[in-house]
């Protein structure tokens, strides 16, 4: 299967026009993050990783989140163009959410500034809000990006995309 790519409106990003190798930028748009009922990131210090066919990964400063309710857990993965990712599991209460959130402790030079920010996945969490829109998460549970309806796709992670 091909992608089709899909025309952006006024207003909105295609993600086909994101480039590769991804690029990381800083934002100053709202970045909510809440688990069981508690806000457990709040900020306008995220930085976004934008790349061909994925919606945008948000980096958010750890002094914005809750770093007191992550666990590392073992193991790691691995970015052709970020590095090392460490892994950490959240919890609040008894609800605990694991590899709910990485970072890149010592990412690659092109990735500097992503340094010990944390990235979470959206489908672990109770809501992940940009700028109060209710984020969806990436298909396929793999990787990270948010939709917002400010972002068109189609995206990596659907099926039949493995190749793009």
């Amino acid at each position: 299967m091909h992608a089709q790519r899909i025309t952006p409106r006024a207003g909105q990003e295609s993600v086909w026009d994101y480039p590769r190798p991804p690029r990381v930028e800083p934002i100053d748009r709202h970045i909510q993050i809440v688990f069981d009922d508690r806000t457990i990131a709040d900020t306008r210090h995220a930085l976004r990783v934008l790349e061909t066919s994925h919606p945008p990964v948000y980096y958010l400063p750890p002094q914005d989140v809750c770093v007191d309710l992550l666990r590392e857990c073992k193991g790691h993965s691995w970015c052709e163009w970020k590095g090392a990712a460490r892994y950490y599991s959240l919890a609040v209460g008894d609800r605990v959410a694991e590899k709910a959130a990485w970072s890149y402790p010592n990412p690659t030079p092109a990735f500097a500034a992503i340094q010990s920010h944390l990235a979470f996945y959206a489908h672990l969490m109770d809501a992940c809000y940009v700028d109060g829109q209710l984020a969806e998460p990436q298909p396929g549970n793999f990787y990270g990006g948010w939709i917002t309806p400010d972002i068109v796709g189609p995206f990596k992670g659907i099926p039949g995309s493995a190749g793009w």
